[in-house]
């Protein structure tokens, strides 16, 4: 996930306070999310141990997550101490930092109930980049082939060759013409009023009878060329 993804994910999901785990709550059933930068840190035993990617799948009834990090990251970190040495021939590329099962429920389930050694802004990040994968007014989707050498070991080891799927925040986000919550009809305004980015419970699917989180990200609201509504504190995000 590029690095503006990964960011909105993170300020997003600190606006949640619960998410669903089921199969179809995810992207895919068992799968693999790689975030630039990472998306913060976990407490190993007083030592502050980085999460770059979250991978998950089903698990007795739940979901299991697994949180990594990366070989390169640990090889900078090894470095940087000068005292030990590492060979990154035997490491895989990948290394689990901190495995546990959330829930499978019908209703979103409150972080506070989860393991309590899990990072929420971790498990917030990630409910809110699946929630986030499915708006396709704010993401792009590419999809990409290994390189050939990774290719090559991959059939070496008589795997199917996988896609990767990158999900890209998009340059300039354009807002519907009119908020999706807005069911006020034929209500006129007359100022212009800056909409802080938030989750909306969408009416979706058949016949509109499902609901999901849906972001709303911050928008100008109100007739073109009107005045700014002047406020005490404007708050503006730019990315």
């Amino acid at each position: 996930m590029s690095q503006d993804m990964a960011a909105l994910a993170m300020h997003s999901g600190g606006q949640l306070a619960a998410a669903r785990w089921a199969t179809a709550d995810r992207p895919a059933p068992c799968g693999l999310l790689f975030w630039q930068d990472g998306i913060g840190h976990i407490d190993g035993h007083g030592v502050q141990v980085p999460v770059e990617a979250c991978a998950w799948g089903p698990f007795e009834g739940g979901m299991l997550l697994w949180l990594l990090m990366s070989r390169a990251r640990l090889a900078a970190e090894v470095a940087q101490i000068g005292r030990y040495q590492i060979v990154e021939e035997q490491i895989p590329p990948l290394i689990p930092v901190y495995g546990t099962t959330l829930p499978v429920t019908t209703d979103p389930v409150s972080f506070a109930e989860l393991d309590p050694e899990l990072p929420q802004s971790v498990v917030g990040a990630l409910a809110a980049a699946w929630l986030l994968m499915q708006q396709p007014l704010l993401i792009d989707r590419s999809r990409e082939r290994p390189d050939k050498s990774t290719a090559r070991a991959i059939a070496r080891d008589g795997l199917p060759i996988p896609d990767v799927t990158v999900v890209d925040l998009r340059r300039q986000y354009t807002p519907q013409d009119q908020d999706p919550g807005d069911e006020t009809g034929g209500r006129h305004f007359r100022h212009r009023w800056v909409v802080s980015g938030h989750w909306r419970n969408q009416a979706y699917g058949p016949e509109r009878a499902l609901r999901r989180q849906t972001w709303v990200p911050a928008h100008m609201k109100g007739p073109e060329g009107a005045p700014l509504l002047a406020t005490e504190k404007v708050n503006v995000w730019r990315r």
